[in-house]
């Protein structure tokens, strides 16, 4: 399933990326940047290495650039993936080499896999906003009441002051919506 049609400025870095245009590249670290860099900020939580992983994602954002296909993901989707590699990769070379083979395997089991975690929610929770904000504003707030406040259906129609039958229209509506534009920005790259 494709995703829906990339805006103009997608397209224009893009095919500045394709050139390698260092144009390109400025472009893609005002437009997107900010939200890559807050992405390792809330995985890494150390400035210097921050600023050190994020060089590492525009310099592979620059050498993979020929590759990034439009159709497939975001320009956001996939400078967030590979940021979110990078964090992992540095997230792991941080784990010192237990000496007891008993502790490594308690690490390799359970520290190893919670590292990776947080930044895979950050990705999630990034996402959807993205997504939400493609929905009509009658949509996003039955979803944003409903899963993240934990209204009921019915606490919802009174807090709108729409009939509960719009409201779950609307709340169905928005998670088909929802699932169909979740499949376009995963489809394999």
């Amino acid at each position: 399933m494709r995703r829906s049609a990339p805006s103009t400025t997608e397209l224009r870095i893009a095919a500045g990326l394709r050139r390698r245009d260092p144009d390109a590249v400025r472009a893609l670290y005002a437009e997107y940047g900010p939200g890559a860099l807050a992405l390792l900020h809330d995985a890494i939580r150390d400035r210097g290495a921050v600023e050190d992983v994020y060089q590492q994602v525009l310099l592979e954002a620059w050498l993979r650039g020929r590759s990034y296909d439009p159709a497939r993901a975001s320009l956001r989707t996939w400078l967030a993936t590979i940021a979110r590699s990078r964090a992992i990769d540095h997230l792991r070379r941080r784990i010192p080499e237990p000496r007891d083979p008993t502790i490594s395997i308690q690490l390799s089991s359970h520290d190893r896999a919670g590292l990776t975690e947080p930044v895979t929610q950050l990705v999630d929770r990034v996402t959807l906003e993205q997504l939400l904000e493609r929905l009509t504003p009658e949509e996003t707030e039955v979803v944003r009441l409903r899963y993240q406040i934990g209204l009921s259906q019915r606490q919802i129609a009174t807090h709108t002051g729409a009939p509960l039958g719009t409201v779950k229209s609307r709340t169905a509506s928005a998670l088909r919506r929802l699932r169909v534009m979740l499949e376009e920005e995963h489809a394999p790259l």
